[in-house]
């Protein structure tokens, strides 16, 4: 499981032209599932995203975790593309809609995450804050 994430002042994500989440300060996150994820690691991802300390304290360190921030979480499957060989990337290694669907749902709700539709065409909108961007797995 990946998970691009990024410190927002503010997100949202829209589709169909409807905007269906938005966020104040806090997350964004693009979770990618792999084909032989399991729950037990999305349960991790979830609680290591919780702890993890990339928001300013009082003297202006990034040490502080999410706390009452918000999340919002977007099903993305491209993040495990390979394209090593040839110019169009292979997605051999992102798990199938059906296997990928429960668990980026488990990971939403252990974080309490608005989140997009998944397996739709969506809209991302994002001001990144710092800019800061990690890239975890699972």
């Amino acid at each position: 499981m990946r998970a691009l994430v990024q410190r927002v002042g503010r997100a949202s994500v829209s589709t169909g032209g409807e905007r269906i989440a938005e966020i104040g300060p806090g997350m964004l996150v693009l979770l990618g599932v792999a084909v032989d994820d399991r729950p037990e690691q999305a349960d991790r991802l979830a609680e290591k995203l919780r702890k993890l300390r990339i928001f300013d304290d009082a003297d202006g360190r990034m040490n502080e975790p999410l706390n009452d921030r918000e999340v919002l979480c977007v099903s993305q499957f491209t993040l495990y593309a390979d394209a090593r060989r040839g110019n169009r990337p292979s997605y051999a290694k992102a798990a199938s809609p059906d296997r990928a669907e429960p668990l980026y749902e488990r990971f939403c709700d252990s974080l309490g995450a608005r989140r997009g539709r998944f397996g739709e065409r969506m809209s991302v909108e994002l001001v990144n804050d710092g800019p800061v961007t990690l890239l975890l797995e699972a």
